[in-house]
């Protein structure tokens, strides 16, 4: 079970990645996600969720240790608005079209 000890082991000595990742997956388990997440993933969500509450890309490459916002952009930042609202439009337009023909 996870000890809830952050960022050491009860030696002392630092959490090595591979401790992380196996405690992480104790946390997922128990909240019923599962066994395949890694840590790295909550960092392509921290930086599209601020992304999509509109927090200026300097700021979120600050917070997440990058030197420009060039790879915060292209590797980390993933846009959630307009893909939701595309989707969405194309459904309306489709459903439309349907009961108009019913």
């Amino acid at each position: 079970m996870w000890s809830g000890r952050q960022g050491c082991r009860q030696d002392g000595t630092p959490l090595d990645r591979w401790q992380v990742r196996r405690e992480f997956q104790k946390i997922t388990m128990l909240a019923g996600l599962g066994e395949d997440w890694s840590p790295r993933e909550l960092r392509h969500s921290f930086v599209s969720i601020l992304s999509a509450h509109d927090v200026p890309v300097e700021d979120i490459s600050d917070l997440v240790g990058h030197v420009s916002t060039h790879v915060t952009e292209t590797v980390y930042r993933h846009e959630i608005r307009p893909a939701l609202t595309k989707g969405a439009q194309a459904m309306d337009k489709i459903l439309k079209k349907r009961s108009r023909s019913a």
